[in-house]
């Protein structure tokens, strides 16, 4: 039992309350509406990819329509056309029954720990991982904890161990271009997760928001098509048409469908059906098909601006990763340096981004902070990136460890770096000299 915070308030708040802390990025967020900052902090799909003329004519038809329907309760599955859409757009055999339409992935991620995790089981996730994961599962208290990661992803050896001294009822898992490092899961890789986790009888959370943003080439098959009674698959649409729906999916075994349905139940009783609607307006004649490559266009742009200007302005020491798709640069600082102290000097300088400490489990590098490339123009890029860089400078100046040379070890987990340009490293040979390496 836990007491408000205010003394004379009748309220008493529940254990799990305590477990409730505010977004690291929400927070950060708000420094980013001041004048003039140049944001590479939130997790957010640029509004130049919403496409605002076929919403509002798929509005229309809805209301015009339809509107009896759209505007009244709904079924808490999900309306049964969409569903129908999500599994015809998956890469494996889905029924639609198993479709469980949410309001975003990231009520997904919550229903699945409301009825997996107890108060002291064990959760395994990506090292680093996804802050909103963490903050979803914590309510349950449950034991989370970092499982080894390198640049292709889960260290299954580490894996198999972990397990062998103690089950854990999953492993949450971003194969695709992974929030915060960007990393993208070969396909060798997901091979050996897949048949591990079969094997030790570890089921899988596969979270997949990005996997349709590739740049040069799409992913590998998800986990979950190798194995779809032993995972979970999360998708979502705000990626490739816009956050402020709502609309996310979780995909589940027969086995635990109707627990999720009862907890979505509980939770809203259903996802908007207005929303539904016009989404399945919007993608009925295959619009997802033109639309999706003008994103990965635009982004793809964004992401090359970033590494020119990381190539450019970053001073030796500051390492930093090539994703193949997504949204996010993974970077690490020079020996003696923390992001979480970086960060307010560089807010000073008009820049801002987020420190990577907050997006791990346990065994935090103070070191790393995560880049986001979309909602900036290339301008703002090129600006942001010398601001981070110059302030990167002056704080190793006052540290008097300004490193001569790139530092060859102690690279953060999670992605192949690049060095700094000025080391006339080569970014397609950088992870053999350096070996291997945050929406929302």
């Amino acid at each position: 039992m836990t007491t408000s915070q205010n003394s004379s308030s009748p309220w008493v708040l529940a254990e799990r309350a305590a477990l409730m802390n505010p977004s690291v990025i929400r927070e950060i967020l708000k420094v980013t509406e001041r004048p003039g900052i140049i944001s590479f902090a939130g997790g957010l799909p640029s509004p130049k990819t919403f496409p605002v003329a076929e919403f509002a004519a798929a509005c229309a038809k809805v209301l015009r329509d339809d509107a009896s329907a759209a505007l009244q309760y709904a079924a808490s599955e999900g309306l049964g056309s969409l569903r129908e859409m999500v599994a015809q757009m998956l890469p494996w055999n889905v029924d639609p029954a198993q479709v469980l339409i949410t309001t975003g992935s990231q009520q997904g991620l919550d229903l699945v720990g409301k009825i997996l995790i107890d108060k002291d089981s064990r959760v395994l996730v990506e090292t680093p991982t996804y802050l909103g994961a963490l903050q979803a599962f914590a309510p349950m208290q449950p034991k989370i904890q970092g499982v080894t990661c390198d640049d292709s992803g889960v260290d299954v050896a580490a894996l198999r161990e972990t397990v062998r001294t103690e089950s854990a009822r999953f492993l949450y898992v971003l194969p695709n271009f992974q929030n915060p490092t960007g990393r993208t899961m070969p396909e060798s890789s997901r091979a050996r997760l897949s048949q591990a986790a079969g094997e030790l009888g570890l089921p899988l959370l596969e979270d997949n928001p990005y996997g349709d943003l590739w740049f040069d080439a799409p992913p590998p098959l998800p986990l979950t098509a190798r194995n779809p009674e032993g995972c979970i698959y999360l998708g979502s649409f705000s990626k490739v048409l816009a956050p402020g729906l709502r609309l996310g999916f979780v995909v589940a075994p027969k086995a635990i469908y109707a627990k999720l349905l009862q907890a979505k139940q509980a939770a809203d009783l259903h996802t908007p059906g207005f929303n539904q609607r016009v989404v399945v307006e919007v993608m009925r004649d295959g619009f997802l098909q033109r639309h999706v490559p003008t994103i990965r266009a635009l982004y793809k742009s964004q992401r090359d601006a970033m590494l020119e200007a990381m190539k450019q302005h970053m001073p030796a020491g500051v390492e930093w990763n090539t994703p193949s798709g997504g949204m996010f640069l993974w970077v690490r600082l020079p020996q003696g340096m923390s992001a979480v102290e970086l960060l307010p000097k560089a807010v000073d300088k008009g820049v801002a981004f987020v420190p990577g400490a907050a997006f791990y489990a346990d065994h935090a590098d103070a070191r790393t902070l995560r880049l986001s490339f979309v909602t900036a123009s290339v301008e703002q890029i090129h600006a942001g990136i010398e601001a981070l860089a110059k302030t990167i400078s002056e704080n190793l100046e006052f540290l008097g460890s300004a490193p001569k040379f790139a530092e060859p070890s102690a690279r953060p987990q999670g992605v192949a770096l690049c060095a700094a340009a000025k080391l006339g490293s080569d970014p397609d040979n950088s992870a053999s000299e350096l070996g291997p390496q945050l929406d929302s």
